[in-house]
């Protein structure tokens, strides 16, 4: 054990192992994690070589090869439950993506949401034995956020009872789905419904794509891999155009909708059941979000305790760089966001879990409100923990730009979330347009529940001790529920601000649309002040169940870190709201200094009790027992470069050069 680290862990006062139980929801849960996780540790046919030596088709042929692997022993183990399932595939991919992760995260999950009694029991065991190995092709070349601008279509012919599906353009084709490019032999086909000549919007089709035996694209099917990208280079994302492909009329998902024989069409009860996979997707997203974060600052801060650099006072040894003010500006905002989207992550699974159960019961009425909440988290956390990540791979300096940090493939695996599954401004857009709703409904008289309640209370009351004194209200910035006060008000005035804009543009006689667009920066503003006080809320809530002092007063002290640190980057906001004033702010600054010396002590032991064993955060930087020098050196002399003394493009290239010289 580095002594360094070994020192920062004796220093630290709080049992680690009773912050990890929080972060799991109980010590069973610990257990049963760990458990899971030694099962593929200790499994030598999850051995693998370092992706980061081997070229593109190696990395696909190797996690295909371990998500075959993977299907097997999860039924060995008897492993069913769903959220050890999501354990079990996390160990074995690391931060590299699962090859088959869309055949468990959309095409099974969209089977058992949106198939009826029949459809379940014929397609589920086909999926569940890999003989129907699946994807989910939603997003077009020329469209994807934009759903209602897919262009596929699905034409019913009554004749024979079948859905005859077309690619009509270029801007089309299928693109982006994983899987799609060499495994996957069936695609859940988002596409535009036309029945008896009228069109009745986006619904979901199973369609075959290749021979279940053969493997071969079937008639009618132009099938690929998209090439080379940012990321994910074990994950063969593809096209697909369909050109008059055929499939049964049993081969449209219809729990909630569906065409007669007769070609009759039978509407949902709700039109945004048809993207129930996608509001699914988007809550994991939010939990990806926090464990991202925590992997880079389990690196970033592991390593700070180990690199010493420079001098602080001439002559002295040189300090950990963990020990300089302004790493610890760097890192101890994003490791509290780390925690913060964690609880929240946790709050937006429970929403999602007890709102899907209403939903299975018939009762819709909190559909959109769980669709504006998961948009909205999806932005909000994926721009902060994207921008973050990069923030820790530059605090450790010039290693941390080394594969070997695992920094950069956290990043580019990571960073594409901000894109898929709703392009983030538009989420943003999305969850604005049910704020404004919200707020127009309570102007009217109508009582909110839920999340937006607050658009209930009357901005003139919560704010008369500014109107009457003229000053901002008396906030105590060490009390976290006068802080969720203030971050509430604030939301409530920028989702104001927001309907107001759109009103005065409907009045210089703007069409709803151009006083939409005109409004939309005071809209994404809105959006975010809610999702910045759902997750201040879900942080400070948290800290009621914590019953142990000791991890209570750190969890504390990180709540406030964060709730303050966010006041400072959104200050023109509290202080044009008169919420606080600049008094106020200068004594956040001070709070936030001493806030980061209270946490230094337990830095290290904070990215402890996110439980990362070594092997899934495969980073030399960030070893648990902090022997970086060494293991980097090992770590270098493996590249395939250093397999021969003499490289042959010496002879090839550079010794003849010389003769020409």
């Amino acid at each position: 054990m580095n002594p360094d680290l070994a020192k920062e862990r004796q220093n630290a006062t709080f049992d680690v192992d009773k912050l990890t139980y929080i972060l799991d929801g109980g010590p069973e849960k610990t257990k049963r994690r760990r458990e899971i996780e030694s099962l593929v540790f200790n499994d030598p046919d999850f051995a693998e070589e370092d992706p980061n030596f081997l070229s593109r088709s190696e990395r696909f042929d190797q996690a295909v090869r371990k998500s075959a692997q993977m299907v097997l022993k999860l039924r060995e183990f008897g492993i069913a439950d769903p959220e050890e399932i999501y354990h079990y595939k996390s160990m074995v991919t690391g931060h590299h993506p699962d090859a088959l992760g869309l055949h468990y995260t959309m095409f099974v999950p969209t089977l058992l949401r949106l198939c009826d009694p029949q459809q379940k029991e014929k397609w589920l065991p086909l999926a569940k034995s890999m003989q129907a190995v699946g994807t989910y092709a939603q997003t077009e070349l020329g469209h994807g956020t934009h759903l209602r601008g897919l262009e596929t279509t699905a034409t019913y012919d009554p004749a024979t009872q079948e859905f005859v599906l077309n690619s009509p353009t270029v801007s089309s084709i299928k693109w982006w789905p994983g899987g799609l490019g060499k495994s996957a032999n069936y695609a859940i086909v988002l596409a535009q419904l036309y029945t008896l000549g009228n069109c009745h919007g986006l619904h979901a089709f199973i369609v075959p794509v290749r021979d279940m035996d053969t493997h071969n694209p079937l008639p009618g099917v132009v099938v690929g891999d998209i090439g080379p990208k940012f990321g994910f280079n074990e994950v063969d994302n593809g096209f697909l155009k369909l050109e008059n492909v055929r499939i049964p009329r049993e081969n449209m998902l219809m729990k909630y909708s569906k065409v007669e024989p007769d070609g009759t069409y039978v509407k949902p009860p709700s039109d945004k059941l048809t993207y129930g996979t996608m509001v699914f997707v988007r809550s994991m997203i939010v939990r990806e979000s926090s464990k991202a974060l925590a992997k880079s600052c389990t690196i970033a801060i592991r390593y700070s305790a180990v690199r010493h650099q420079s001098e602080i006072r001439p002559g002295e040894p040189e300090p950990q760089i963990l020990d300089y003010q302004t790493q610890q500006y760097k890192l101890f905002p994003l490791l509290a966001t780390a925690y913060a989207f964690s609880f929240v992550g946790q709050y937006m699974t429970n929403t999602y879990q007890r709102i899907n159960e209403e939903i299975n019961r018939g009762n819709y009425s909190e559909l959109p409100e769980l669709h504006a909440l998961s948009a909205g988290l999806k932005a909000f956390t994926t721009w902060e923990a994207n921008s973050a990540i990069e923030v820790c791979r530059m605090s450790c300096g010039g290693h941390g730009y080394s594969r070997s940090s695992a920094l950069p493939d956290i990043y580019v695996e990571f960073t594409p979330t901000c894109t898929y599954e709703g392009e983030n401004t538009v989420m943003m857009l999305q969850t604005a347009r049910y704020l404004v709703k919200s707020y127009r409904q309570a102007k009217e008289g109508q009582r909110l529940s839920g999340i937006v309640s607050y658009l209930n209370e009357p901005l003139d009351r919560r704010l008369q001790p500014q109107a009457v004194a003229a000053r901002p209200l008396v906030v105590d910035i060490n009390d976290l529920s006068s802080l969720v006060e203030v971050y509430k008000i604030r939301a409530a005035i920028l989702v104001e601000m927001a309907a107001k804009s759109i009103q005065q543009e409907l009045q210089r006689r703007k069409s709803q649309e151009d006083a939409w667009n005109n409004s939309a920066i005071d809209l994404v503003r809105a959006s975010d002040a809610h999702c910045h006080y759902v997750v201040v809320k879900a942080f400070t809530e948290k800290l009621g169940d914590v019953g142990d002092t000791a991890v209570h007063a750190v969890l504390s002290a990180l709540a406030l870190l964060y709730t303050l640190h966010g006041i400072t980057r959104n200050s023109g906001d509290f202080l044009q709201s008169g919420l606080l004033s600049v008094p106020q702010l200068l004594q956040i600054s001070v709070r936030i200094k001493e806030l980061m010396s209270q946490l230094r002590p337990n830095a290290v032991a904070l990215v402890d009790a996110f439980d990362i064993h070594d092997k899934k955060l495969n980073s030399v930087l960030g070893r648990y027992d902090g022997n970086v020098y060494e293991k980097m050196f090992e770590w270098a002399r493996r590249s395939p470069l250093n397999a021969t003394e003499v490289h042959e493009s010496f002879h090839k290239y550079l010794k003849p050069l010389r003769s020409k010289l």
